[in-house]
């Protein structure tokens, strides 16, 4: 009976010796092996940082978004869909940060750790579910790449032990957002043209009038945007509870902005998903007399910018449109650089491989364009 014991204790401190703690990004401490070797990534950002991370083959299963077509919505999608949509599937997907896994399929694969893009609650309902260890990666950008951002990436590998590629990707965003702000940081605000952002992707689709506080683009190049006097009332309270605790920032950032401010702040330059131009173009014919009030409009400087948005900010897209924001905007300051060359070096950076074209055919395209008219 002794040695019995004896053998139990031993298995006892064996399993406790093998275990570890991460804290999430709710501050949830959450106990996983020491070694993790099969993981699930849901949610929003679970697949995507998975990619980054160079990760993909770890999964054991995928979403239900991530298995059905290929979309270079997803930033990952178009380097990672041929190998994600052979496994089995394990979730709906999406970035409403609900539990809207299937907890069956998770029991049967039995990953050592679910990495999840989810609220605390859906955390926990999920760890219930199926006696998984569940961690929480869950972000939305508030401004250009922030902490926040590092943050989630860093818990992330700190759990699967892809440290050394984590940094590597942390250090070349730190490049470009140095390189980003050193070539704006001393234009005067008064020197700066006024930029409106429009028709943003910002949970579904919207029309002209739907615009972002803390632009992501328009930050990285210290843009003058005009949307940003509502700043405090759009962020206030979010931002001040997630400094507080010390949690994830979730605000609302994407707001609809009553159409006759827009007329009052006249920005110099508009910028516009090309994804939504068809509801766009659908108000300009309701009512064009609107749009030739705008000084943008009338002068013909209105471009694209693609959507960063889809389950949680394409990263990628991000440091992409802020190059192009810059030479849109600041033309002197940026004349050195080639977007096209500089977009496909960190497509190859963050994901090992350009395609560009892709993102072009599926209409994540940049350059001009007319409300009203075609591309």
């Amino acid at each position: 009976m002794k040695k019995y014991i004896a053998f139990l204790l031993f298995i006892c401190i064996s399993l406790s010796l093998s275990a570890r703690t991460v804290t999430d990004v709710w501050n949830r401490t959450v106990e996983i092996p020491d070694n993790v070797e099969r993981i699930a990534a849901l949610g929003s950002m679970g697949p995507r940082m998975a990619a980054y991370l160079d990760a993909i083959d770890m999964l054991v299963g995928a979403e239900d978004s991530d298995i059905g077509t290929e979309s270079a919505r997803y930033d990952y999608s178009p380097v990672y869909h041929d190998t994600m949509s052979t496994l089995p599937s394990v979730g709906r997907g999406g970035g409403s940060g609900e539990n809207n896994a299937y907890a069956e399929e998770l029991i049967m694969l039995q990953p050592d750790v679910i990495i999840a893009g989810f609220s605390s609650d859906a955390c926990e309902e999920l760890e219930r579910q199926t006696g998984i260890p569940v961690v929480s990666i869950r972000y939305r950008t508030q401004g250009f790449i922030d902490e926040g951002f590092y943050r989630s990436l860093r818990i992330f590998a700190e759990v699967i032990g892809k440290e050394e590629r984590c940094e590597e990707i942390l250090s070349y965003i730190d490049s470009c957002k140095a390189d980003l702000d050193r070539r704006t940081a001393d234009i005067a605000d008064e020197e700066k043209p006024r930029a409106y952002t429009g028709a943003v992707t910002f949970n579904g689709r919207h029309g002209f009038a739907f615009t972002y506080v803390n632009f992501p683009p328009f930050d990285a190049v210290n843009a003058y945007n005009v949307a940003d006097v509502l700043l405090q009332k759009q962020t206030g309270a979010a931002a001040a509870a997630a400094e507080a605790t010390g949690t994830a920032y979730i605000g609302n950032d994407g707001f609809e902005v009553d159409p006759e401010m827009i007329i009052t702040w006249d920005p110099d330059i508009i910028f516009l998903d090309p994804g939504n131009m068809d509801i766009v173009n659908e108000e300009y014919r309701s009512n064009p007399e609107y749009f030739r009030l705008l000084k943008a409009v009338r002068d013909g400087e209105v471009y694209t910018m693609p959507s960063t948005n889809s389950a949680g900010p394409n990263i990628t897209y991000l440091l992409m449109n802020a190059y192009y924001a810059g030479k849109v905007l600041f033309p002197e300051r940026f004349s050195d650089i080639d977007f096209r060359a500089k977009s496909s070096e960190i497509m190859e950076m963050m994901l090992g491989e350009d395609f560009f074209g892709q993102m072009e055919a599926e209409g994540l395209y940049y350059g001009k364009i007319t409300i009203g008219g075609d591309r």
